[in-house]
C-alpha cells in the first residue's frame, strides 16, 4: 500500500540520520507476547479490539503535544513524531488488510517497507498536531471496522508478503501489540 506523500514547506530540509531497519519477526508476539513490552495480545478478545484502539488514542495524542515531540532520543531513533505518523499509517495499513480479509479470499499483502515510508513522507517534518488529529482519525475508522467484524469472520485468511499467514483475529492482536508497543517506546 503507498501512503500519499503529505505537502509540506521545507521538505528539502536534510534528512535525519537513516534508522537500522528492524528485521526482527515480530509475529510471535500474537502468541507468546512481547518480552520487551510486556503487553500479551492474546489476552484481548477480538470483541474488545476496537475499544482498546480508542483507549489508546488519548496517550498517542498526549505523547504528540509534547514540547520535545521532534527530538529522537538517539540519532538512529525515531522521536515521539516519527513514531505518531508510522503508527496513523499502521491503522491506515491494517485497516486496509482487513477490508481485503473480509472482501477476498486469502489475499496476499505486498510488503509495506516501514522504514521507507518513514523517509519518503517525511514523518520527521510533519505537523505534530496534524498527526495527532490523524491518528485518532484512522484510529476510531479501524476500531469500527474491527467493532463490525462478526464472530463467523474471526478466521479469514490473509498471507504477508514473507509468507506469515493471519487471521482477521490474529491480525487484529498482532496490530495491537504494534500500537501498545510503540507507547512504550516513546514512554507513553
Amino acid at each position: 500500500m503507498t501512503l500519499p506523500s503529505p505537502e509540506m514547506p521545507g521538505s528539502a530540509q536534510a534528512r535525519p540520520a537513516a534508522i537500522i531497519p528492524d528485521t526482527k519477526d515480530w509475529t510471535g508476539v500474537v502468541d507468546e507476547g512481547c518480552a520487551e513490552c510486556g503487553f500479551r495480545s492474546d489476552e484481548v478478545p477480538p470483541a474488545a479490539l476496537g475499544g482498546t484502539v480508542r483507549d489508546l488514542v488519548p496517550r498517542w495524542v498526549a505523547a504528540l503535544h509534547r514540547p520535545d515531540v521532534r527530538v529522537r532520543p538517539e540519532p538512529t531513533t525515531w522521536s515521539v513524531l516519527e513514531y505518531g505518523a508510522h503508527v496513523r499509517d499502521v491503522h491506515r495499513v491494517f485497516a486496509e488488510r482487513v477490508r481485503r480479509m473480509l472482501a477476498e479470499d486469502g489475499p496476499l499483502f505486498d510488503n509495506w517497507d516501514q522504514d521507507a515510508t518513514a523517509v519518503e513522507q517525511r514523518y520527521d517534518l510533519q505537523d505534530p498536531v496534524v498527526v495527532a488529529e490523524e491518528l485518532a482519525v484512522s484510529a476510531e475508522e479501524f476500531a469500527a471496522q474491527l467493532d463490525a467484524v462478526r464472530e463467523d469472520e474471526l478466521d479469514r485468511p490473509g498471507i504477508r508478503s514473507n509468507g506469515s499467514a493471519f487471521t482477521v483475529r490474529s491480525i487484529g492482536q498482532y496490530f495491537l501489540h504494534d500500537v501498545v508497543h510503540h507507547l512504550h517506546d516513546v514512554r507513553g
